[in-house]
């Protein structure tokens, strides 16, 4: 088992930043980012191992950058060049099953969720 704790939500204006921050209970090889907007489903965002392997989706790519610490087990979302359509709930996840690593398919493990929220 993991728990996750994210923080670092809030409301911004378009074009604004944020930083989300994401807390495990013990280290994991791989953690993410995913995004649940109301009435869609939920989706990556972004990956990264234990040696820094990032992949990210095609819609945040050059506005988005994961991170981690892993002496801290904390996975971080820098967030750039907001938009509308990046409101949402943030979701943190680890463990991957047959040890992948890709924002395509859930993790074993979620948080509870960070509430973004963009303006126009």
């Amino acid at each position: 088992q993991v728990q996750l704790v994210e923080s670092g939500g809030g409301s911004v204006q378009s074009g604004g930043s944020l930083r989300l921050s994401c807390a495990a209970s013990r280290s994991s090889y791989c953690m993410g980012w995913f995004r649940q907007a109301p009435g869609k489903e939920r989706e990556g965002v972004a990956t990264i191992s234990s040696s820094g392997a990032t992949k990210y989706a095609d819609s945040v790519k050059g506005r988005f950058t994961i991170s981690r610490d892993n002496a801290k087990n904390t996975v971080y979302l820098q967030m750039d060049s907001l938009k509308p359509e990046d409101t949402a709930m943030y979701y943190c996840g680890a463990d991957w099953p047959n040890g992948l690593c890709i924002w395509w398919q859930a993790p074993n493990y979620w948080g509870q969720g960070t509430q973004v929220a963009v303006s126009s």
